[in-house]
């Protein structure tokens, strides 16, 4: 981030996830303060479609991140294991400008032996820009060498 950038918000620090996609489409910052978890990031033009807007592929790939993320925070029962995404929804809402801090929060709605239930909602300088629901496969704990289940 360039030293013009506007602040993140308090409490958000950086956060390594997603491997090299994120890391080369982010930076993500997470806050995770007891049961709250947000997820954001600040739209760079690069981010951006030519109308200089956020592209909606950039916004889905945020709430496919925003959704395990919380899960991994929230969800005892899963903890750190690895969610391929099943099912991903998504319904645009508004846009989200260039400069604009986009945030999520998203709930765990159910947990069975196999899959994880999630929905949630970005916004954009505060006004909602996606709602998003998902399904996710438990999968293996990260680090563990096993073949996949």
């Amino acid at each position: 981030m360039s030293p013009a950038a506007p602040a993140l918000p308090p409490g958000f620090q950086p956060v390594a996830v997603g491997g090299e996609f994120v890391a080369h489409n982010g930076p993500l910052y997470v806050l995770h303060d007891g049961p709250i978890v947000k997820l954001g990031f600040r739209v760079e033009a690069r981010h951006c479609n030519p109308m200089g807007i956020c592209h909606g592929g950039m916004l889905a790939s945020f709430c496919d991140m925003l959704l395990p993320v919380t899960v991994h925070r929230k969800s005892a029962e899963v903890g750190l294991r690895f969610l391929p995404t099943i099912q991903l929804q998504l319904d645009y809402m508004a846009p989200a400008p260039l400069g604009a801090w986009v945030e999520g929060e998203a709930e765990v709605l159910k947990v069975t032996r196999s899959l994880v239930f999630v929905q949630g909602l970005a916004r954009a300088d505060g006004v909602p820009a996606v709602r998003c629901s998902g399904l996710f496969k438990i999968g293996r704990k990260f680090g563990d060498d096993a073949a996949p289940r």
